[in-house]
């Protein structure tokens, strides 16, 4: 397995579609997918299934799936380039260090799918629904720019819910059990491996859909969220 890591690492170096910690690349994305077509985010992508089906459904839009881990964004790399996908890229980097490389209004919206939902109450924070990411989105989404939560945690769809509700965040669609909606849109039927695996063994998905306020609560708020998950202990 460790090998097969290094063969795959060494190959990212070669991917056109994989920048790997990139300097001076914020502002410039229209510059990389030589056009100024909508740019959408995949964060804690994985392996890419999102950002390339999404990439295959929308050839108008550029998604970007963003990750650590670079033994999995080869899988979603690898796939992208075989359907020649120029649509589709993957950026390397720490989540909580995406502002980084996006400019003010760069990005049109944001999917979060099947993250970690950090279950234990001391890693709130890690959550990338906290209010301490909604602050970083908020420096490059554009003004009610959609963002997307599909997860098969109860816990963190219910923390979710509760962030949109004390911070201000326009609720748009909330699916307590997504597939047993009618007429669900293709990008909602995408599945990741994550998925497949039923980590949470809850038997239904959850999907929420929801935009920033013009202005989040300061820090002050996120005591009293604190408080208020240490009540419900």
């Amino acid at each position: 397995m460790a090998h097969k890591k290094l063969i795959r690492f060494a190959e990212l170096d070669t991917f056109s579609n994989v920048l790997q910690f990139p300097r001076h690349i914020k502002g410039k994305w229209d510059n990389y997918f030589e056009n100024k077509n909508p740019i959408i985010l995949e964060l804690a992508c994985g392996k890419g299934e999102y950002a390339v089906g999404l990439g295959i459904l929308s050839p108008s839009k550029n998604f970007i799936g963003i990750d650590l881990k670079g033994n999995r964004i080869w899988v979603g790399a690898k796939k992208a380039l075989e359907n020649n996908l120029r649509n589709v890229a993957f950026l390397r980097t720490q989540i909580d260090q995406v502002s980084e490389y996006f400019s003010k209004d760069e990005v049109a919206e944001i999917w979060i799918t099947f993250p970690d939902p950090q279950l234990r109450k001391s890693k709130a924070k890690k959550r990338l629904t906290h209010p301490k990411f909604l602050r970083l989105y908020q420096q490059f989404l554009i003004r009610d720019g959609f963002i997307h939560l599909k997860t098969d945690s109860p816990d963190l769809y219910n923390f979710t819910k509760k962030v949109i509700e004390m911070y201000g965040c326009v609720l748009h669609t909330d699916h307590e059990d997504l597939y047993k909606q009618q007429n669900i849109p293709e990008a909602l039927k995408i599945k990741t491996h994550y998925e497949s695996l039923d980590i949470a063994q809850s038997k239904r998905i959850h999907y929420l859909c929801f935009s920033l306020p013009l202005h989040l609560p300061d820090k002050e708020k996120d005591q009293e969220l604190k408080q208020m998950m240490e009540h419900e202990e």
